[in-house]
């Protein structure tokens, strides 16, 4: 279950922020990029972003719930034939915001809400995939380390390097 969103709704009404959200996303997902506010596009990131999750899916099941969010056939019909086979392998991040300055007549801060339509470079995978096994495998020696055993009668000794007789800097 989401957590609620802290803060006034946008709109007025629980309904009313719904319908809002809803719209913004079958915008989104009909022109590829939207411009609106920025506390509308911070809200609309999280529910396009589930609904492409779905549209990846690409069951009934999935097609059902989008459509309970997106009212127009023809906008589900193009979310599940091409927006979701180019994020087929993305794995989140789909959408992308970009603030643009503020409106001209009430000064509000504005963003441009746009779907991430770039491929996935296979080199920012690999080294994602590199990060994740050097982590692996730098948490089991610490674990090792502290599985050992403590002798309480041997000396302690610290591991920082004690450097004696260093030699002087060359300036003297």
């Amino acid at each position: 279950m989401p957590t609620p969103t802290k803060g006034p709704r946008l709109g007025g009404g629980p309904a009313h922020e719904r319908l809002i959200l809803a719209n913004l996303s079958t915008a989104l997902f009909e022109h590829g990029r939207i411009t609106t506010t920025e506390t509308k596009a911070k809200r609309l990131r999280p529910l396009a972003e589930r609904l492409i999750t779905f549209a990846k899916r690409g069951d009934l099941s999935a097609r059902r719930r989008v459509m309970t969010v997106v009212r127009d056939k023809s906008v589900v019909h193009t979310l599940f034939t091409e927006i979701a086979p180019q994020m087929a392998e993305r794995n989140g991040g789909y959408t992308r915001i970009t603030k643009v300055g503020n409106r001209k007549g009430d000064n509000a801060p504005m963003a441009v809400i746009e779907l991430v339509t770039e491929p996935v470079s296979p080199k920012q995978a690999v080294v994602h995939e590199a990060e994740k096994a050097a982590k692996k495998a730098s948490k089991p020696k610490a674990a090792k380390v502290e599985d050992a055993p403590v002798v309480e009668d041997a000396p302690v000794v610290e591991d920082a390097l004690v450097v004696e007789d260093a030699p002087a800097s060359k300036e003297d």
